[in-house]
């Protein structure tokens, strides 16, 4: 998958042309240019002086910000993926990447739980029908918790292997909004005690470190323990995932690279910091 990744680093990498002859301040303004921010870039410049070799300090240091512990997937099925976001942050397109992604080895079903939209379900339906996927629907207005009992009901009584959630998009600062993701949560909690295996938050990667503050609101409310940075194909802003991992103390699970279902990638720090820097 790196070709892939490297593609859609396009944008990204162009800030890191000509690194290897940059003097200190270049390099400075390398970093804070590709939204690495003020704090990590710092760091990362210290990092570079104790190496004494830009490329060398610049990669460590990278990889070693980015090397978050990732959630492992074990214990009773079914794995349970909650998927959460602000509206427009490519959450339901996510949900069927995600499908796609884990029905290669398993079986997995979807569940509609944005009640808010009158397109949501018909959208999750249209995914499902494309990956010959179940999906449980349902209509505007539903208790968005019930339709999530049943869908993991479902999957116990079938011995599928996956349930994924697609939540409705909701503003950070809409606290009853807020409340209702507690609500799903808890219901999951009914089947498992830790609540979902993967808890995601989808964030779109152009808007870089404005994002943090949404995030921050997320994690006050449920346990989110995996962000998943959608629309990297478009971004210039590459180095932010460093500070929006690192404020929020939680790993970059995947990235989106594009529209299809296949434009999902596993993220690997190390693989993430060769396609940014370049060669």
């Amino acid at each position: 998958m790196f070709a892939p990744l490297k593609k859609a680093l396009s944008k990204a990498r162009k800030f890191f042309l000509g690194i290897k002859t940059a003097d200190t301040a270049e390099l400075e303004a390398i970093l804070l240019q590709s939204d690495i921010g003020v704090k990590y870039t710092g760091i990362i410049l210290d990092e570079i002086k104790e190496k004494g070799d830009i490329r060398s300090g610049l990669k460590s240091a990278l990889i070693r910000l980015l090397d978050i512990p990732k959630p492992v997937l074990e214990g009773d099925k079914p794995h349970i993926i909650m998927v959460s976001g602000v509206n427009g942050s490519g959450k339901t397109t996510t949900v069927a990447k995600l499908a796609n992604h884990f029905s290669r080895a398993a079986k997995v079903i979807l569940a509609s739980a944005d009640t808010y939209r009158d397109a949501a379900n018909e959208q999750l339906s249209i995914w499902a029908d494309r990956l010959g996927i179940e999906v449980t629907s349902s209509q505007k207005g539903q208790d968005a918790a019930a339709v999530v009992y049943d869908s993991i009901s479902k999957a116990k009584s079938k011995n599928i292997d996956f349930v994924i959630i697609d939540t409705a998009g909701r503003l950070h600062t809409r606290d009853d909004l807020m409340v209702e993701l507690q609500k799903i949560e808890r219901v999951t909690k009914k089947f498992k005690v830790i609540g979902p295996d993967l808890n995601l938050l989808t964030i779109d990667a152009n808007l870089g470190q404005n994002s943090i503050q949404q995030a921050v609101v997320f994690k006050e409310h449920i346990a989110i323990n995996g962000l998943v940075l959608t629309k990297f194909d478009g971004s210039a802003k590459g180095g932010a995932v460093v500070p929006i991992s690192n404020e929020l103390t939680i790993p970059v699970l995947f990235l989106g690279i594009g529209e299809g279902t296949d434009d999902l990638v596993e993220f690997n720090a190390e693989e993430f910091v060769d396609a940014l820097i370049g060669d």
